[in-house]
Formats: C-alpha cells, structure tokens, sequence
C-alpha cells in the first residue's frame, strides 16, 4: 500500500469517526417535524389596516401639539376612519394647512373647505404602505420572540403571501396556553381616569368627549371564570405604553400571588416620574389591550421606573403575560384562518412506515450491487453505508429538522449514492472489453467517469438548494436531506470508492477484475 492510499484511508477513517461522535446519541440531536412528531399548524391573517389606524391615531394627538404651539387655534381634531379631520376658523385655514405641509410630509391633503374652516388629511400612498409593510415585518418579529420564550423546539414561522404567517409548533401539548400566547395583542397603556364624570352615566349616555368606558374584569379565585365587570371612565390620551419597558418579570406578591413586574427604560422611567408626580391622589389605569387590569390610587412620586400588574393571575397566566410584555405588542391584530393539529400517534406511524422503507430499500440495493457487481457490489455497498453515516453525522451537527418529506429525500440519496459508482463500473467494464490491463481500466473509468458524475449531481445540487432557499416548512425539509445527500454521494463515489480500489490492487497482481 502506498502513502497515497493510506493517507485516504486515514481520511475516510477520521470522516466516519466525527460523523458517528456527531450523531451519538442520534434521537437526541436530530428534530422531528410537525409531520411526524405532532404539533400544530396554524396561519394568521395580520390585520394591518389596525395599525395603519393606530398610528392615525398617534399622529392626531401630535398634530394638536403641534397646532398649539404654533398658536393655531382649533375647535377639533379628530380621526375619521383612515382620514384626519381639523376644523378651525377659516381665516387660520390656510396657515395651518402651510404648517402642516411643512412638518409631515408623510400626510397629503385630500379635501378642503375654507368656508367651513375645515381640512382633511390622509396617509401619502408610499407612507401608507410603509406602515403595512412594517406591520407584517414587526409582527414576525414579535411572535418569533413570543414563541421562543414560550420554549418550542424547532418552530416554523414564517411570512406567506402578503399579510399572512405561517406558525408550526412541533411537540405542542397545550394548544389553547399557545393559541392564547401567539393571539393575545398585548398593548400595554397607562392612562388616567376621568374621575371627574360617572361611569354609570356613561354605560347609559355614552363616554364624554376625550374619555373611554373601559371595564375591569372580575374573576372566581377557584374556577377563574369571569363573575362581574367594573365599569372605568378612563382618559383616551395614552400617557405611557409598553413599548417603553426594559423588562417584566413574575414575582410573588405577600398574599402569596403571583403579580407581574415591569421595568420601564431611560425615557419611561422619566415619563413615569413626571407622571406620578403631577396626579398624586388621582387614580392611574393600567390598560392591556383595552381591558382594565388595575386602577390604583397614586400615593407619592415613583422615581424608580417600576409598576406592577395585579389580577386574578395564576403563576402560568403571569409567566404568559411577562412573556408577550417582553416580546412587545403586536404592531396589528391577528385574525386567525386555519388551525389543525397533528397529533403524535400519525407522527408515530409516519416514522416506522419511513425506516421501514429506508430498510427495505436499502436492503434492495445493497443485494442488486452484490449480485450484478460482485467485487463493485461490495465496494459500492461500503460506499453506501459510509453515505448513510456521513448524513446523519451532518443532520445530527447542523440540528437539522427532520420531516416525513426528509425521509423520502434520504430514500432517494440511497439511490443516488450507488448511481455514481454504476457509471464508474460500467466505464471500467467498457475500458477493459477494449484491452486495458486492470489498473488502466480503473484509473480510466473513474477519470471519464468524473465529468459525468459530477454533471449529474451538481445540476441536482442547484434544484436541493432552490428548494431550500423558496420551499417552505416539510419542503425545504426535503431540500435538506437531499443537498446534505448529494454532497455525502460525491464525496463516497469519487473519494471511497476510487481508495477502495486503490487498496484492493496495491501491492497485489490482479489479472482479473470481478465486476
């Protein structure tokens, strides 16, 4: 044996060696796929005309700032479904309107009526979609964040179509806590109260100009199921949100409950501070998506940027809450268009029907090499195992996700694998009919077998890894199994096989080839 032959064989040996430690122990380091490990699947619809809404909103209440300092006089400003309505004295009109285009750019005027001292702005077309497109973007963002916290192992998220998100929770067992987690909006706001008119005359006329009737949920300690609402009139001017939070975390209070800490940042510790200090003896609101959690009464100033939630929490309901706080709020709300479960036992069943026929169809190939071949059969079925030990070694290392498509792609690398070495025997065979002594042949047949093999699998190569890059969920699965295959077939075709041979015929006479 020469040094060649033996420096490949060292190869070989140290390839199979990582890829065996790789994949020990193989159940623990390679993911199964909502296919075959159960789980759910759901797809949302992120409702961006909300944000595009919400942000209308925001805007409104800066343009009243803006217009005051500018010492405009308005009557009104209002949102009127996806427009912004100011009425003022006519003789200020066009000032105002001056003003305005100066300053925000990202508002196009839509209608005027100088007469009545009223202007109507609207959204720029561009401007418009931006905020869409952000929506969909930050809603992503959010629920990966979500979704990670909550502990699932391998999820898919991912955007589909327009405004459409694609969710798969592999291993879920409690659907409801999920659903509950991946839908809840989470838009944190403390308000003040309009302490100054009664609720009950709100429930029965209507809330007052600047105010909201908002209610407090009251829960059974025991069943959690809601008994009763406490009506609140709370200010519509949003004095600090959850977007300003550091941190939330679950504490447990003297009573012995579970409540929820939240730590504002720089600037809503500053807001907060100023806030406090400016309603001593008011009542401040605590509002999660437009339901009232707590109204407490502000004793002293709070200087140290941290509140709390109370309610009829039970530690998992706290733990949930602290998670989507500190994840953020979802830019929009999520509509919900399709959920289905998969449940384990199909998963189960999926699994054995696929090594059933990873086995049965390994065993077909293994023995057709062995009889066709002979001496190339057992090569080619050394190469063929070294292939499947190679693949899982790199699923195992990568921590790839395996899925039921995953599992026809390895079947079809089995077959793949020996495709190489046929046409390498197949040119040996030709290339000793025409003469050649054996060594010749073989050398021959690998050398104008190469271009070939490498044409045939490259081509496959760059379809896997289309499909990787724009398949979604158990197809980019597929994609996986078949580029990491793909690039185990060439290395066990051109590199195993050709030393084989080369330790076959070193320091031997062969006058005969068995192939």
């Amino acid at each position: 044996m020469n040094k060649q032959t033996l420096w490949r064989l060292l190869v070989i040996a140290a390839v199979v060696l990582i890829c065996v430690i790789s994949a020990t122990p193989l159940n623990e380091k390679i993911h199964l796929g909502l296919d075959l490990q159960g789980g759910m699947h759901l797809i949302y619809e992120v409702d961006a005309d909300k944000a595009v809404i919400s942000s209308l909103d925001n805007l409104t209440e800066d343009l009243k700032k803006f217009l005051k300092n500018k010492k405009i006089g308005v009557s009104l400003i209002s949102r009127e479904a996806e427009n912004i309505v100011v009425r003022l004295n006519g003789a200020v009109a066009q000032k105002a309107m001056d003003a305005i285009d100066d300053d925000y750019p990202i508002l196009e005027l839509t209608s005027q009526d100088l007469s009545r001292g009223e202007i109507t702005y609207a959204y720029t077309p561009d401007h418009r979609s931006t905020i869409y497109k952000n929506a969909i973007s930050q809603a992503l963002e959010t629920l990966r964040n979500r979704i990670d916290q909550f502990g699932v192992s391998e999820p898919t998220i991912q955007k589909e179509g327009e405004n459409r998100i694609l969710i798969q929770l592999p291993g879920i067992k409690d659907r409801k806590r999920a659903i509950n987690l991946i839908g809840k909006t989470a838009r944190l706001e403390f308000r003040m109260l309009d302490e100054d008119s009664d609720p009950s005359a709100a429930i029965r006329k209507g809330a007052p100009p600047g105010a909201q009737l908002l209610y407090e949920k009251q829960f059974d300690p025991v069943t959690k199921k809601v008994t009763g609402k406490i009506p609140y009139l709370v200010k519509k001017k949003v004095e600090l949100t959850g977007g300003m939070l550091s941190n939330a975390e679950v504490r447990i209070s003297q009573m012995n409950m579970p409540y929820v800490s939240i730590d504002f940042n720089k600037e809503g510790s500053r807001i907060f501070a100023r806030l406090t200090t400016e309603n001593v003896g008011k009542r401040m609101a605590i509002v999660l998506d437009d339901s009232v959690y707590s109204a407490p009464v502000i004793r002293e100033r709070i200087t140290g940027g941290s509140a709390m939630i109370e309610g009829s929490f039970s530690h998992e309901e706290a733990r949930d809450l602290a998670i989507v706080l500190r994840a953020g709020s979802l830019p929009a709300p999520l509509i919900k268009l399709e959920e289905r479960s998969v449940g384990p036992s199909l998963g189960h069943d999926s699994i054995k029907r696929g090594i059933n026929s990873i086995i049965i169809g390994g065993i077909v190939v293994l023995v057709f090499m062995l009889v066709y071949y002979r001496l190339g059969g057992v090569i080619a079925d050394i190469a063929l195992g070294l292939n499947i030990v190679i693949l899982a070694g790199a699923l195992a290392y990568f921590g790839a996700t395996l899925t039921l498509p995953g599992i026809a792609g390895i079947i079809l690398t089995i077959g793949m694998a020996v495709d190489a070495n046929v046409l390498v025997f197949e040119r040996i065979r030709e290339e000793i009919r025409n003469g050649k002594t054996i060594r010749s042949a073989v050398d021959s047949g690998f050398g104008k077998a190469f271009l070939t093999i490498i044409d045939a699998n490259v081509t496959t190569l760059i379809a896997a890894l289309v499909l990787f890059q724009f398949g979604t969920g158990p197809v980019k699965g597929f994609a996986i199994t078949l580029t990491i295959g793909i690039v185990a077939s060439l290395f066990t075709a051109i590199f195993v096989s050709r030393t084989l041979f080369s330790w076959y015929l070193g320091g031997r006479r062969v006058t005969e080839l068995n192939i």
